[in-house]
C-alpha cells in the first residue's frame, strides 16, 4: 500500500510545474517534457496517478529513480537552509 505524505509546498510546486508544462510544449523556449515528468516526480508521494507515472519510468530505467531522489534531496535540504535563513532575517512580532 503507497503512503501518501501531504506536503503544501511540493504541491504548489508540483502543480505550477504541470501548469508550466502544457505552455512549453506550445513555446519553442521553456521545455515542456522536463516541466510535466518534474511535476510528475515532485507528486510522486501526494497522488496515486503520480505514483503510478514514476513507477513506470522506475520499471524502464531503475537505475535512474534513486539518483534523482538523492538530488531531490540534496535541493530540499538546500531549500530549507533557505527558508530558515530568511526567517532569521525577518523580525519577530510580539504574541506570535
Amino acid at each position: 500500500m503507497m503512503e501518501f505524505r501531504p506536503n503544501r509546498r511540493r504541491k504548489a510546486i508540483g502543480i505550477g510545474c504541470l501548469a508550466l508544462g502544457p505552455v512549453g510544449l506550445i513555446l519553442p523556449i521553456l521545455p515542456g517534457f522536463i516541466f510535466v515528468a518534474l511535476g510528475t516526480f515532485i507528486l510522486r508521494d501526494q497522488y496515486a496517478w503520480a505514483q503510478r507515472g514514476v513507477g513506470v519510468v522506475d520499471r524502464r530505467w531503475p537505475h535512474l529513480l534513486p539518483m534523482v531522489e538523492a538530488r531531490e534531496h540534496t535541493a530540499m535540504e538546500w531549500g530549507n537552509r533557505r527558508i530558515d535563513q530568511l526567517r532569521g532575517w525577518l523580525p519577530r512580532f510580539p504574541g506570535r
